[in-house]
């Protein structure tokens, strides 16, 4: 069987990552050949690290992704997110389509063009995966595909992560980190209210802030209002940014809306504690003074950081607890069996 996965970005962020990741779980299976489809950018240089082969476009409409088909050859299209999906079910003809949504973005919760549009490929689509229950309660028009939909929460190879994070030999002092796209669902500009309101109680307090995006120059400019020019590093995108993570005390994340972030995953295998706002699968993935923080609250959030970063016995507490969770939660073979019945190559 030949897989097709088509995304709309040019870059390496969650969804990307998560589809890397299906790629490698089932790298080892003759049964199986994926090749990637996307614009192309960013991307190309963590695709030709992993060694996925890549079918480049220029723009995500159904006329490129025709040529790919064409190109390719798939015997089934899994498309990531809605637009994607809906391109796909413009042009995929009898080719199975299995849609995958990886968040819960606020513009298909109500009656909009993207819930409406989507409806389309939900329809063409043999099957939906949902990062989240969140994120399948969160749809508009969710109750007319319950019988095809299922909800497949992400996963890392814990141990892959590891190899990775020590193939990095430089060291780190930070005490935040913050790993992300600066983007509006991302609300970087409340990361750096938060920040603002930790550096005020910890003034030495060192952050590294890892992503861009199309509200860095705004990220940046708050940064510069607040006077934490001596605080925040912004390092940019980093193709192996958990070295960074594992030597940081705390994460933090402040996002409108999420999946399950693959970079929380991460952060929590690597024993590094959250706080974060209460989004979508992070609510599903921190127990609230377990093994991270959760809170809606500003303040909180800040005094919570503040906690972690000065009391170690706590820190290493919920590092603990982190890391035991998430040693229960990432069945990688659970995880294969799910695509692998979805896609047809196991019965049940």
């Amino acid at each position: 069987m030949k897989v097709l996965h088509l995304l709309q970005s040019d870059r390496f962020s969650g969804a990307e990552n998560v589809v890397c990741q299906i790629i490698e779980v089932f790298k080892d299976n003759p049964d199986i050949e994926m090749a990637y489809c996307s614009r192309d950018g960013q991307i190309r240089e963590a695709l030709n690290e992993r060694k996925i082969d890549f079918y480049p476009i220029n723009s995500l409409n159904a006329s490129e992704v025709k040529k790919v088909i064409k190109e390719y050859n798939p015997d089934l299209i899994h498309a990531h997110d809605m637009r994607a999906s809906f391109t796909a079910a413009l042009c995929c003809g009898k080719i199975p389509l299995v849609s995958h949504i990886h968040n819960n973005s606020f513009d298909s919760r109500g009656l909009s063009v993207k819930s409406i549009a989507y409806v389309i490929a939900a329809v063409k689509a043999k099957h939906i995966f949902w990062v989240s229950k969140s994120a399948y309660e969160g749809y508009f028009f969710k109750n007319l595909f319950k019988e095809k939909s299922s909800v497949l929460q992400n996963i890392i190879d814990i141990d892959n992560l590891y190899q990775k994070m020590n193939s990095d030999s430089n060291t780190y002092d930070y005490d935040i980190i913050y790993v992300g796209r600066l983007t509006y669902p991302k609300n970087p500009e409340r990361l750096m209210c938060v920040l603002k309101n930790v550096a005020e109680r910890m003034p030495s307090v060192k952050i590294g802030i890892v992503g861009t995006g199309d509200l860095e120059t705004k990220t940046r400019e708050l940064c510069n209002t607040f006077c934490l020019q001596n605080n925040v590093d912004f390092l940019g995108f980093q193709s192996n940014p958990w070295k960074m993570m594992y030597e940081s005390k705390v994460m933090i994340m402040t996002s409108r809306w999420e999946g399950t972030p693959m970079c929380a995953l991460e952060a929590q295998s690597l024993g590094t504690p959250i706080v974060s706002t209460p989004t979508d699968g992070l609510a599903d993935m921190i127990d609230d003074g377990k093994n991270g923080f959760l809170s809606e609250d500003d303040n909180i959030l800040a005094e919570r950081i503040c906690e972690i970063v000065s009391d170690s016995e706590l820190r290493s507490a919920l590092s603990d607890n982190a890391k035991e969770k998430m040693k229960v939660l990432m069945n990688k073979k659970s995880y294969a069996e799910s695509i692998a019945k979805v896609y047809g190559l196991l019965n049940g």
